[in-house]
Parts: C-alpha cells; sequence; structure tokens
C-alpha cells in the first residue's frame, strides 16, 4: 500500500529551505510504518510558525507554549477502517533552535522528530519510564538505519 502525506508549509518563505522534503518525509515515515506493520498510511505534516504551535500546545495539552512536534492521532468511528493516521503539526523555529542548541543538523533533528510523532499517532508513548525506554530503543533502531546518532545519548 502506498504512503501518502499531505505535507503542508505555514513557515515564512525564508525557512523553508530548511524543512523536509516530500521524500525525505516519505523515507522517514515509510521506516517506520513498515517496521511497526501498519497497514494506516495516510498523514498530514504540517510545518507552522511559533504562533501556531503555541495555540495547539495550549489548546490540546494544557502547555502555553510552542513544542517541537505535535500528534493528532485520527479516531475514526467504531467498525469503520480508514487509511489515516493522523497529522503531525512541527514548529519549525523550535526545531531550527533545538538542532542548534544540541550540535545537531536540522535534517537529522527533523528526522528524529518525524519519527518520534509518528511512533505517538501509532500509540507509543514516553509517560513512564518503561514507556519511555521501549520508544527511544525503537527510536534509536530507526535513526541509525539512516546513519543518524543516538539522540538521547548526552541524557544517558
Amino acid at each position: 500500500m502506498s504512503l501518502e502525506i499531505d505535507r503542508q508549509v505555514a513557515v515564512a518563505d525564508a525557512a523553508t529551505a530548511e524543512l523536509p522534503s516530500a521524500a525525505d518525509l516519505e523515507t522517514w515515515i515509510g521506516r517506520v510504518l513498515d517496521h511497526a506493520e501498519e497497514s494506516r498510511r495516510e498523514l498530514t505534516v504540517r510545518f507552522v510558525e511559533r504562533d501556531e504551535s503555541r495555540q495547539l500546545n495550549r489548546d490540546y495539552r494544557g502547555k502555553d507554549k510552542p513544542t517541537n512536534v505535535l500528534s493528532f492521532p485520527f479516531e475514526g468511528p467504531p467498525g469503520i477502517e480508514v487509511g489515516l493516521l493522523g497529522d503531525l503539526v512541527i514548529c519549525h523555529a523550535v526545531v531550527v533552535a533545538e538542532a542548534a542548541e544540541q550540535g545537531k543538523s536540522c535534517h537529522d533533528h527533523y528526522a528524529h522528530l518525524v519519527i518520534h510523532g509518528c511512533l505517538h499517532l501509532l500509540g507509543y508513548d514516553h509517560i513512564d519510564d518503561a514507556e519511555a525506554e521501549q520508544m527511544e530503543a525503537l527510536e534509536r533502531t530507526l535513526l541509525a538505519g539512516f546513519g543518524i546518532a543516538d539522540p538521547y545519548l548526552e541524557e544517558r
């Protein structure tokens, strides 16, 4: 089954050069979904400014600040199967700032956040330590497949 990604860009034109390409998104998301043997293969990835991220984070998570990635899993009516997995909303300015702060390339940090967000869409979480370790281990494995270093290395 093919992957369908609605790539939406709602950031200033000057910043769009650093955004992941449609091909990058297909590669990263495809790897997550193939690994998880997920049949739902439609999602939206929206790149936004700080204000939109802040509003969504406040409205849906009760945190009044912009954040790197928000995941909104699609929950369809019971008994109706659709291919829609959900939406990822990524704040470009936060990603760029975090990448610089952490000494990473924007490309590698985007790969991590897209993979992280997709895992949330699939039901993974990091609320408790056991869940966090499981999710982070999978992120490390997937990122290593792209030659990207462990994003949690400094935290451990």
